[in-house]
Order: structure tokens, then C-alpha cells, then sequence
């Protein structure tokens, strides 16, 4: 292989002599340039693999030259050297495209890392696929996200370009729209694939455990404390920390939270020293982060410091082209997991499905889906098979105050008496399966017969009560 050429741009001897010695030691060559000037002519002249620039250069800064590569060399990955503290400017870096950032003095384990990060970078990746290209391909094999509509191709193109950044990014959408495949793509297709990638619920927490959770603990800390816990943190070191539902996080742990992320280093509970973590944040939230903020219930500060970036997934509302995409992989896989033959939608429950707004979205299409094939005499789904809540075209999205779809078992938006009679009725019909399952000694075809149900019936009635 061809020995990697790195661009270092800085007018102090010292740093240019470090970083020239790091990059020797890792079987890199350096050309340096003291400044910004130079170091465009450079950039025009020869071929990089990366660029280390100061951001304060004699002749301008480094934000003018990211400005630069990212017109002329968008596949050039360019990271910028900052003051210590200088959180702002870095972030503004970020936002204008860097690949990442390293403070003052220069961490050597943090800026070998980057720069391992940065060369592990395919060239040209980001423009992998362009939306309204008429030669953009089919919906790469190799990618979850299903849809040939524009927003998709969007969405898949930006998620390419976001890819080759650690900046973090603040993924916005309504419940059961996607957000944390979104975010396992951006972690697949960039250069920490090969490390951890650890999602966390911040709503699912208990207040007084989420330090420990997200920091980890000593032996002894507190009470039952009986040995070391590794973090979050730690656990995604060198990877991807997925932070869902991050406007849940309590004010208290937003300072800590904060902290951990501008130092780039955690302390556990019980801890004496802080300990450097490496890990790119992305995180995500159905509620108004904005809203949040004015009302006082989110720090501004922690959501200009995630919201570096910000990726809106569309709801499936507004790709209904991509529906019939989305249903025919739905349904192979019920029809793998429940060992039935292929399923298939009629015409008219595909015309069904793409008049329905999906204010669940595609978690709100599994469900349905679930369902209908339940209900179908055979492989093909019609439309009288498809149980759909009367919200058709025009009905408004769910609104932030709207529970999770499907979160209590399709009871949005009834009363207390309502639940109470379907809990009722569904320990009845608990009751009803397990009696026919005794009677024919566990036999479920049987016990489907005694029922007066198809196996597939009984098969979708056992998922849904929790019977194993």
C-alpha cells in the first residue's frame, strides 16, 4: 500500500514538530504549511488523505480553509486544532463539515485515534447517492432503510455525508419513524462500524441510578455497590453512544452529562480521576427539544452542544410511495418467524394502507400488519383483513403530549374504564388459551380446533398475551 499523506497547517514550530513525529511514528508522511494561503495551493496542487489544520493561522483561520476543502476536496476529512475550551469554535467547525476536532495541549492517544478514524474513511462516500439523480440505484441490499420516495433518498444521503463526521447529530421525528436505525446507519457506514454501538432509552432510567449507568461506579460507592460497574461511556468507547429520548434526562444529570461531553471524559461514581472516553454522540427525541429549552426543562447549553447537527426522519404519511416497499419486507418477515407461507397484499389493502395517515408510523404498520395476517384465510391480506383507526387523509400527526403508539397495547386515547375492560376481557381470553392448551396437552393445532381459531390466529393471540 502507498504511504498516507497528511497536510498539517500551523505557524507554531513546536506543534508542527509534534504532530510531524506522531505522524511519523504512525508510518505517515507530513507536509507542513505555516499558512492558509500555502496550505490552499497545497491542497489544489497534491493529493491528501487528511488535513490537521490550527484554527488560528496568520493570514486567517481554520474555518476558512474547512470552508475551502468542503468546496474544493469535499472527500478530504479536515480536523481542526482548537484552544482549550474554545467549545464554540469547535463546534462551529463541526458544523461546517470537519471530520472532528482535538484541544490544546494536543492529547497524542486522542489525535492518534482521530487520525486513525479519519484514514479509515472510504473516499468519496458522502456522495454515494444524490436524491433526484435519475441513475440513483435501488435502495442499497445492504440497507435497512426502505424507500425509493425523495425523502428517503434524502435521508439515505445525508446519512452518508454524516457518516464520514464525528460531529454529533440530534435525530428529530415522531414516534415509531425510525430514529434509532437512523442512527445504527450513520454508526454502520462511518469509520467506528467495527466498535460498540450502545443505544439508551434516557426515559427508562430511575432518577437516582443514571449517573451511575452513564458513568459507571466504584466498589463501595453506595449501597450495594458490591463490585466495579463499566458505564455507558465506557462500554461505547471508541464507538457510538445512542442517547433516545435524551429530553427526558433530568436537569442535574444534563450538567454531568454536558461536562462528559465537552471533556471528553467521565468519572465514575465513587471515583477519584477522570477517565478519557472516545465516543461520538448521537441522539434523539420525539418531543419540541426547542420548546423544551424556552420552557426551561432542557439546557441550552447540552442542546446547542448535540444539536450540531440536526437529521429530521420523515414520517411515513409523507412517503406513501414507499408503502408496498415497507409492507412486502414486513410480511416476510412474520412469515419467517411464524414458519407460515409467503404473504401478500391484495390491491385493495394496499390502497388501504397508502390512504391511512400512520400517525404510529411504520411501528404502527408492523402492527397492523401483525394483525391482518392473523385474520387472512390464506396468503394473500385483503382489505376487510386490515383493522385500521378511523384517521384517515388530513387527520394532524401526533402531537408530543400523544403517548407512544402501540405503547399500551392500542389504548391511545381511551379512558381509564376502557382499560380496565380491556384488561378484563384479555385475561379472559388468557384464561380461554391456556384452558384448551391443558385440555389437548399443549397441542396448539388442537387447542386452535377447540377454539373456534386458525393456527395463525392462535399463534398472533399467545405473541400478543405473553404466553409462552
Amino acid at each position: 500500500m502507498s504511504i498516507r499523506h497528511v497536510l498539517v497547517v500551523d505557524d507554531e514550530p513546536d506543534i508542527c514538530e509534534l504532530l510531524e513525529i506522531t505522524l511519523a511514528r504512525m508510518g505517515l508522511e507530513a507536509t507542513t504549511a505555516t499558512r492558509l494561503e500555502p496550505a490552499r495551493a497545497l491542497i489544489t496542487e497534491q493529493q491528501f488523505d487528511l488535513c490537521l489544520t490550527d484554527m488560528r493561522l496568520p493570514d486567517g483561520d481554520g474555518l476558512d480553509l474547512v470552508r475551502h476543502i468542503q468546496c474544493e476536496r469535499p472527500d478530504l476529512p479536515v480536523a481542526v486544532i482548537t484552544a482549550h475550551g474554545s467549545v464554540d469554535t469547535a463546534v462551529q467547525a463541526l458544523k461546517l463539515g470537519a471530520f472532528d476536532f482535538v484541544s490544546k495541549p494536543v492529547d497524542l492517544k486522542q489525535l492518534r485515534e482521530l487520525i486513525d478514524a479519519a484514514l479509515r474513511l472510504e473516499p468519496g462516500a458522502q456522495n454515494s447517492e444524490e436524491p433526484g439523480d435519475d441513475t440513483t440505484p435501488a435502495t442499497p441490499d445492504d440497507s435497512p432503510l426502505l424507500g425509493q420516495s425523495e425523502p428517503m433518498q434524502c435521508l439515505r444521503a445525508t446519512i452518508h455525508k454524516l457518516a464520514r463526521s464525528q460531529a454529533p447529530v440530534f435525530i428529530s421525528g415522531e414516534s415509531g419513524s425510525g430514529k434509532e436505525l437512523v442512527a445504527r446507519e450513520i454508526h454502520r457506514l462511518g469509520p467506528r462500524a467495527e466498535r460498540p454501538f450502545v443505544p439508551v432509552n434516557c426515559g427508562a432510567i430511575p432518577g437516582e441510578l443514571m449517573e451511575s449507568e452513564f458513568f459507571g461506579h466504584r466498589k463501595g460507592a453506595f449501597t450495594g455497590a458490591t463490585q466495579d460497574h463499566t458505564g455507558l461511556f465506557q462500554s461505547a468507547d471508541g464507538g457510538t453512544l445512542f442517547l433516545d429520548e435524551v429530553a427526558d434526562l433530568p436537569l442535574p444529570m444534563q450538567v454531568k452529562l454536558l461536562r462528559a461531553i465537552q471533556e471528553r471524559a467521565i468519572k465514575p461514581v465513587g471515583g477519584t480521576r477522570e477517565i478519557p472516553v472516545d465516543v461520538r454522540i448521537l441522539s434523539a427525541t420525539h418531543h419540541d427539544l426547542e420548546k423544551a429549552v424556552r420552557e426551561g426543562r432542557f439546557r441550552q447549553d447540552l442542546y446547542y452542544r448535540l444539536n450540531v447537527i440536526e437529521l429530521k426522519v420523515p414520517p411515513l404519511r409523507n412517503r406513501r410511495g414507499d408503502i408496498e416497499r415497507l409492507a412486502a419486507r414486513i410480511l416476510r418477515r412474520i412469515s419467517e418467524q411464524w414458519q407460515t407461507g409467503d404473504l401478500e397484499l391484495a390491491p385493495d389493502a394496499l390502497e388501504a394502507l397508502q390512504g391511512h395517515d400512520f400517525p404510529g408510523n411504520v411501528r404502527e404498520l408492523e402492527n397492523i400488519l401483525e394483525r391482518a395476517a392473523t385474520l387472512c384465510d390464506g396468503p394473500l391480506i385483503h382489505a376487510d383483513n386490515i383493522d385500521l383507526p378511523a384517521n384517515g387523509l388530513g387527520t394532524a400527526p401526533a402531537t408530543e403530549a400523544a403517548p407512544e403508539p402501540h405503547a399500551d397495547n392500542g389504548n391511545n386515547g381511551r379512558n381509564d374504564v376502557d382499560r380496565a375492560l380491556d384488561d378484563q376481557l384479555a385475561a379472559q381470553e388468557r384464561q380461554a388459551i391456556a384452558t384448551a392448551l391443558q385440555q389437548t396437552g399443549g397441542n396448539r393445532t388442537a387447542a386452535a380446533r377447540l377454539l373456534g381459531l386458525s393456527f395463525r390466529q392462535l399463534r398472533y393471540r399467545l405473541k400478543k398475551l405473553g404466553i409462552e
